[in-house]
């Protein structure tokens, strides 16, 4: 399993605020691991990476071998995009003290981090990396909103 942490500034101190006034944060967890598979699916659709950079199209070996199937497969979406199981294959996991998306999808890692031919002969041509797992700026925000949304009804509430 890969495992990527992402420890942005912003994010820690909003979770470290929440944490002084909640002793299990499953909820909160839970509604950021959501909002990031929602943001996640979304950028698989739109074909761009967590830093806003496009997926590299899809190469003419790639096409070329699509075309040779029988029946041949055409594409319906960008390049991770071909049947729809890679992003049906998504899922999160929460708990008291973390959020986390992935894929358990055969080829994600592949997408994420890409691959040489001459690393995996199996491949018909090499592989860019397309990272679609990771945190955006718009996902930063949208976690520290989440966790405001909580300390605003947690203090409404009278904590």
């Amino acid at each position: 399993m890969i495992r990527i942490e992402f420890n942005a500034d912003p994010v820690i101190t909003a979770l470290s605020n929440l944490s002084a006034e909640m002793s299990d944060l499953s909820d909160p967890m839970a509604e950021i691991a959501e909002a990031l598979l929602a943001s996640t699916e979304d950028r698989i659709e739109q074909g761009i990476s967590p830093d806003g950079s496009a997926f590299a199209p899809r190469s003419q070996a790639t096409l070329d071998a699509y075309a040779a199937k029988k029946p041949p497969v055409l594409p319906k979406g960008g390049p991770l995009v071909l049947t729809g199981t890679m992003s049906s294959q998504i899922a999160t996991a929460s708990g008291a003290d973390f959020a986390e998306v992935g894929s358990n999808a055969v080829q994600a890692a592949m997408m994420q981090f890409g691959g040489s031919r001459s690393e995996f002969p199996n491949l018909w041509g090499n592989i860019p990396a397309r990272p679609f797992l990771g945190l955006s700026d718009d996902d930063e925000a949208a976690i520290v909103e989440i966790v405001e949304d909580w300390l605003i009804d947690l203090f409404a509430r009278g904590n």
